[in-house]
């Protein structure tokens, strides 16, 4: 079932009795969120049928699993993934329960959302004030989806402050000024080559003394062989510590759905480097092989807490694993 924000924000009210939707009003609105969800996941979906339309269903054999590895494959699903989801499919014809093409992907549905991590979905802003940390390499649109973050946390209630810790990058301090604005969110930064756990200091600093819920810390894009940078990024961990001993609440690594496999790799060893609570999946709406979706939260133990199927602001959602199987392989 789809994920409404205010179910995925772990810390904001109850919704308005006065202002609440109705259940009809709510469900024609998650239908229409999948409607894009589906548009957004086109190319991988199209991937899939394309692979799977040249399975024969008239004989459940080593033929059709050998296809279906090779289908998984092919949409960047991983190895280890992909052997799981066919031995859960070879264990259900097995025990009779596919017989044809209808059970077939009802099964294959299922499957493919079971392989999702078991994590905490929910994105922690129970604190005041709650400090989420974006990271990852460059590219990967962290900007981006802290501006849409802090857009979406607004219209559940909750006041923002964006820390501009990206001083690395020419024009990340300006980029993300630009997203203020337009979010109407205040942003913390200084000079461009400065010190980001200064920053960070001043932003949590500002939204204690403002009574602001989220502080929302964009870093600079990184490698994990990039050392100094590393290194950096754990000093800012240290500094919100300092100031927050729980903090940072959320660690989010997002990862651009595009690079494939090459998105995997990075996310493992980026995971093995901080402590990342919780990926973020963009530009899937750009990519056929959708099935890196699968291996980042499988092989990775990470939950995938948002995913990005396009430009516009509700175009970042929570992520739901029954939907992506869903929209992945329904014609």
């Amino acid at each position: 079932m789809t994920r409404s924000w205010h179910e995925v924000f772990k810390g904001t009210a109850a919704p308005d009795a006065a202002v609440e939707t109705s259940a009809a009003e709510e469900e024609e609105k998650k239908r229409g969120w999948f409607k894009r969800f589906k548009q957004g996941l086109s190319k991988s979906r199209q991937n899939m049928q394309q692979h799977l339309s040249a399975i024969m269903f008239d004989k459940i054999d080593a033929d059709l699993w050998e296809r279906l590895e090779e289908t998984l494959i092919f949409a960047d699903c991983g190895v280890n993934s992909t052997v799981a989801i066919v031995e859960r499919m070879e264990q259900a014809a097995n025990d009779g329960k596919i017989l044809g093409k209808d059970q077939f992907y009802s099964h294959l549905e299922e499957s493919i959302a079971e392989m999702f991590a078991a994590g905490d979905y929910q994105i922690d802003v129970s604190h005041l004030p709650s400090v989420i940390l974006l990271v990852g390499v460059n590219g990967t649109g962290k900007t981006t989806t802290i501006g849409k973050i802090a857009w979406h946390l607004q219209q559940e209630g909750k006041s923002v402050i964006l820390a501009a810790a990206d001083t690395f990058r020419a024009a990340a301090i300006e980029q993300l000024q630009v997203w203020g604005k337009r979010v109407d969110c205040p942003v913390i930064a200084q000079k461009h080559g400065c010190d980001p756990g200064a920053v960070v200091f001043d932003a949590i600093s500002a939204a204690k003394s403002r009574g602001i819920d989220v502080v929302l810390v964009d870093t600079a894009g990184r490698l994990h062989t990039q050392v100094p940078l590393m290194e950096e990024l754990k000093k800012i961990r240290r500094v919100i510590a300092k100031q927050i001993p729980d903090g940072p609440h959320e660690t989010l690594l997002t990862v651009d759905a595009t690079t494939g496999q090459n998105g995997l790799i990075q996310a493992r060893l980026f995971g093995e480097a901080v402590e990342v609570t919780g990926a973020v999946l963009t530009k899937l709406d750009g990519t056929a092989k959708g099935g890196i979706a699968v291996a980042i939260s499988h092989e990775l133990g990470l939950p995938i807490k948002l995913v990005g199927v396009g430009e516009q602001m509700e175009d970042l959602r929570p992520f739901d694993p029954t939907d992506f199987a869903r929209a992945l392989l329904e014609a």
